[in-house]
C-alpha cells in the first residue's frame, strides 16, 4: 500500500542524482536564506496557532458548558471547509490599503494608520493560515477530550491537583497523539500550500519550486527543492514519533457521560465571545463576502455546467475518502500487528506525501503511468498489432492514485491516533475466542475504531473537494471540477465570479462536517 506513496516521492527524491547546480548557486545567493527564514516563522507561527485555538476549543466544547457551546461544536469545523487560497483573496479584498477597512478608518480616524497590521505581511498570512487550519488540530483533540470526559480531571483532583493543573498535567498529555497529529496535519499542509503564499506574496519553498518550475524551466531543480520539503517533513515526523516513543495511550472503556464543567459568569461569556469571534473572522466574513459576490454574477454565471463541476467534486471526494480511509486501516493495523524497523520507515515515508506540492506530486505520479501506458501500448503493437492508446494516463484511476499519495497522512493519523487506544489486552482477548488476522480487524477493531475512519474519511472528502493542481493536471479531458473552476476564473483575474463556484464548494463541504459532528456527539 505505501508503493502508492514510494513511487512518486522516490521519483522526486531521484532528482539529486543529477543536481541543477547553476540554479542551486543562484538560489543560494539571491533567495534561499530568506526563503528559509520565511518558511520557518510561518511553520513556527501556524503550529503554535492551531494548538493554541484547536485545543482551548477542543476542551472548552468536549468538556465545558457554556452559552452557544452546542452550535459551537460544529460551527468551529466550517471554516474547513473553505480553501486558503479563497480565505486569502477575501482578506486582501478586505484588509489591503485600498479595502474597505482601511478606507473606512482613514475617512473616521484620519490617513495616519501606522498602527494598522499589513494585510500582505506576515501578520496576515499566519492569521488566514491559522484560520482555516485548526480545525485539524480542534477536530482531533475534541475526539480525544470526548473520551476523557470529567474523570481525567477527577483523577487529578484525587491527586492534589485542582482543574488548570489537571488539564495541563493529565488531560493534556493523554491527548498527545491526537493533537500532534493534527499539528502536523496543518504543518504539512502549511509546507505545501502555494496558493496562499501566492496571493500574499510571501516566498516560501513552495513558490521556489513553481519559479524554478515555470519560470527558469528546470523541473529538476523544481524536484530538488520538493525534496528538502520530504526531507523536513520526515525529520519532523520522525522527532515528534521518537519523543513519544516510550509512552503509550491506551483507554479500555468510553468514559461515562457526567456533567460538565459550568462556566458561569463571565467565565462563560468569554469562551462564547471568543469562539463567535474566531467564527466569525474564519468562516461567516468571507463567506459573507463571497455571496455578496456571487449574488451580482450569478444570474449571468450559473447554468447546467455548475451540476456537472459539483457531480465531479463529490464523485472523485467520495471515492478517494472511501479508498484512502481503507489503505489508511491496513497501514495502521500493518504498523500495530509488526514492529520491525523496515515496517516503521515505510509507513512513515508513506505519510510524507502530504507535504509534497500537488503539482509536483503530480509529476511525480505522471511519470510511471505515462511509462507503463508507453509500456503496454508497444507490447500490444508488437505482439497483437494493436493500439490501445493511453489506458491510465487522462483517467480517474490516475487522479485517484494521485489522491492517495497526497492525502494518506490525512487518513492514516486519525485511524493510527484511534488505533493507540485499543490495548494489547483487548488482543489477547479475541486471540483467545479464536479470533485472528483479519477477523480480529472486522469483529473486534473496526467498532472500536468507527470515529477515527468517520473522521479520517471526511477530512480526505473536504480536501480533494479543495484540492486544485492535481486535480488541475492529471483530470481526463472535460472533467472540470469546482476547484478547476475557482483557478480558471481567479488565474484571469475575475475574483468577483470566482466567488459563485467557491460558495458551491463550501456549501458542498459542509454537509460532511456537519455530520461527522454529528455523529460524535451521537458516539
Amino acid at each position: 500500500m505505501a508503493a502508492v506513496v514510494l513511487i512518486p516521492v522516490g521519483i522526486v527524491l531521484s532528482s539529486f542524482l543529477n543536481p541543477a547546480t547553476d540554479i542551486w548557486q543562484h538560489l543560494v545567493e539571491t533567495v534561499l536564506a530568506g526563503l528559509l527564514v520565511n518558511t520557518f516563522w510561518l511553520v513556527l507561527g501556524v503550529a503554535l496557532g492551531t494548538l493554541v485555538l484547536g485545543v482551548g476549543f477542543a476542551w472548552l466544547t468536549a468538556v465545558c458548558e457554556f452559552p452557544g457551546r452546542r452550535m459551537f461544536t460544529w460551527a468551529l469545523l466550517l471554516p474547513l471547509a473553505i480553501p486558503s487560497y479563497v480565505t486569502a483573496f477575501v482578506f486582501i479584498s478586505l484588509f489591503d490599503f485600498t479595502g474597505p477597512v482601511q478606507t473606512a478608518l482613514r475617512d473616521w480616524i484620519g490617513p495616519d494608520l501606522f498602527w494598522f497590521p499589513k494585510a500582505r505581511g506576515r501578520f496576515g498570512i499566519l492569521t488566514v493560515m491559522i484560520l482555516a487550519l485548526y480545525p485539524y488540530v480542534y477536530l482531533l483533540a475534541r475526539n480525544a477530550f470526548l473520551t476523557q470526559g470529567k474523570r481525567v480531571l477527577e483523577a487529578g483532583q484525587s491527586l492534589g491537583l485542582n482543574q488548570v493543573q489537571g488539564f495541563f498535567r493529565v488531560a493534556l498529555p493523554m491527548a498527545r497523539p491526537w493533537i500532534a497529529s493534527g499539528v502536523m496535519l496543518a504543518l504539512m499542509e502549511t509546507l505545501a500550500d502555494f496558493g496562499t503564499v501566492a496571493v500574499f506574496n510571501y516566498d516560501t519553498f513552495t513558490t521556489a519550486i513553481y519559479k524554478a518550475w515555470f519560470g527558469m524551466f528546470s523541473l529538476s531543480a523544481a524536484s530538488q527543492l520538493a525534496s528538502v520539503l520530504i526531507v523536513i517533513a520526515f525529520v519532523t515526523l520522525i522527532v515528534e514519533q521518537q519523543s513519544r516513543s516510550r509512552q503509550r495511550f491506551h483507554d479500555t472503556r468510553l468514559s461515562p457521560r457526567m456533567e460538565r464543567i459550568g462556566l458561569s459568569g463571565w467565565r462563560g461569556w468569554l469562551a462564547c465571545t471568543l469562539a463567535a469571534a474566531v467564527l466569525i473572522a474564519g468562516f461567516v466574513l468571507p463567506v459573507g463576502q463571497l455571496l455578496v459576490w456571487s449574488a451580482g454574477v450569478v444570474v449571468q454565471d450559473f447554468d447546467q455546467r455548475y451540476l456537472g463541476f459539483l457531480g465531479h467534486s463529490l464523485l472523485l471526494s467520495g471515492a478517494a475518502a472511501l479508498i484512502t480511509a481503507a489503505i489508511a486501516l491496513l497501514v495502521a493495523y500493518a504498523g500495530r500487528r509488526h514492529h520491525d524497523p523496515a515496517t516503521r520507515v515505510t509507513i512513515r515515508i508513506a505519510t510524507v506525501g502530504y507535504a509534497l506540492p500537488g503539482a509536483v506530486l503530480a509529476v511525480g505520479i505522471f511519470i510511471p503511468i505515462a511509462w507503463v501506458d508507453r509500456w503496454v501500448t508497444g507490447v500490444a503493437g508488437g505482439a497483437l498489432g494493436l493500439q490501445p492508446g493511453f489506458l491510465i494516463q487522462g483517467t480517474v484511476l490516475a487522479m485517484l492514485v494521485a489522491y492517495v499519495a497526497r492525502f494518506l497522512a490525512v487518513g492514516h493519523s486519525p485511524v493510527d491516533s484511534a488505533m493507540h487506544r485499543i490495548t494489547r489486552s483487548v488482543d489477547e482477548a479475541a486471540m483467545s475466542l479464536g479470533l485472528s488476522g483479519l477477523r480480529m480487524l472486522q469483529r473486534v477493531h473496526l467498532p472500536i475504531l468507527r470515529g477515527g475512519l468517520l473522521t479520517a474519511a471526511t477530512l480526505v472528502f473536504v480536501d480533494v473537494m479543495k484540492e486544485m493542481p492535481i486535480t488541475l493536471m492529471t483530470r481526463p479531458f472535460g472533467w472540470d471540477t469546482l476547484a478547476v473552476r475557482i483557478f480558471e476564473l481567479t488565474s484571469e483575474g475575475e475574483w468577483e465570479r470566482a466567488a459563485l463556484p467557491a460558495v458551491a464548494l463550501v456549501l458542498a463541504g459542509l454537509v460532511p462536517i456537519i455530520l461527522l459532528v454529528r455523529q460524535s456527539e451521537k458516539a
